[in-house]
C-alpha cells in the first residue's frame, strides 16, 4: 500500500473516533475520503507492464522483461521477488502481466493481474 495511502487511512480512523458532530469535522472526513479513492485510483493506475521470462519458485522470484515502471526504473530483464509465493503457481512463461514493485524497495512484485 502507498505510504500516502496508509497515512490518509490512519487520520480518516483518528477523525471517525474524535468526530464532535459538527459540520466542520464531516465535511474534513469527507475531504479525506475523496482524498483516499484518488490515491486508491493513482495506485491502480501505476502499473508496469511485462513478460514473464522465467519463474523460480525455490528462490520465490519471477524473471520479468519490462518497459519503463511508472517508479521510474528503465526497461529491462531481472528476477523479482514476489509478495506472496503462491503468485508464482497463477503466472506461465510467455504471459503478460501488469504489475507493481513495493515502493520500499522496488525489487518486489507487491501486486499483477494477467494483461488485458
Amino acid at each position: 500500500m502507498p505510504v500516502q495511502l496508509e497515512r490518509l487511512r490512519r487520520r480518516d480512523t483518528g477523525n471517525q473516533v474524535q468526530q464532535s458532530g459538527n459540520s466542520a469535522a464531516r465535511g474534513e472526513d469527507s475531504n479525506v475520503l475523496f482524498a483516499l479513492g484518488l490515491l486508491q485510483k493513482t495506485a491502480e493506475a501505476a502499473l508496469g507492464e511485462g513478460l514473464v521470462k522465467k519463474i523460480d519458485k525455490t528462490k520465490g522470484t519471477v524473471t520479468l522483461a519490462h518497459g519503463a515502471l511508472p517508479n521510474g526504473m528503465p526497461p529491462m530483464t531481472m528476477a523479482y521477488k514476489v509478495k506472496d509465493a503462491a503468485w508464482l503457481d497463477k503466472m506461465t512463461v510467455g504471459q503478460k502481466i501488469r504489475f507493481a514493485t513495493d515502493p520500499a524497495d522496488g525489487m518486489t512484485v507487491s501486486r499483477f493481474e494477467p494483461a488485458k
